[in-house]
């Protein structure tokens, strides 16, 4: 069992690395759900303006950022899932 700590610990992480990306760090929510097969899902949902600044040239951006939750995930043990929304109620 995943302890909350540790997600937190995650989801902090998301949250400061898509603030130092975008224009309007104060919109930047981040939703956090688990999956029946213990997979934590985080949902990054930002203003409309930061979308191309999010996901980047060919999504590498999005790419990235998925790659260190992932790898962050990995240390505590973890598997995760980011997923990327332009308007918090499609969360």
């Amino acid at each position: 069992m995943v302890s909350d700590k540790e997600k937190n610990s995650i989801k902090d992480f998301l949250d400061y690395l898509s603030r130092s990306l975008v224009k309007h760090p104060d919109e930047v929510e981040i939703k956090e759900k688990t999956l029946e097969d213990g997979t934590c899902e985080y949902t990054l949902c930002v203003n409309p303006e930061d979308m191309g600044r999010v996901i980047g040239r060919n999504g590498k951006t999005a790419r990235a950022l998925r790659l260190l939750i992932s790898a962050r995930g990995f240390q505590e043990n973890i598997k995760t899932s980011v997923e990327i929304a332009e308007e918090p109620d499609q969360a």
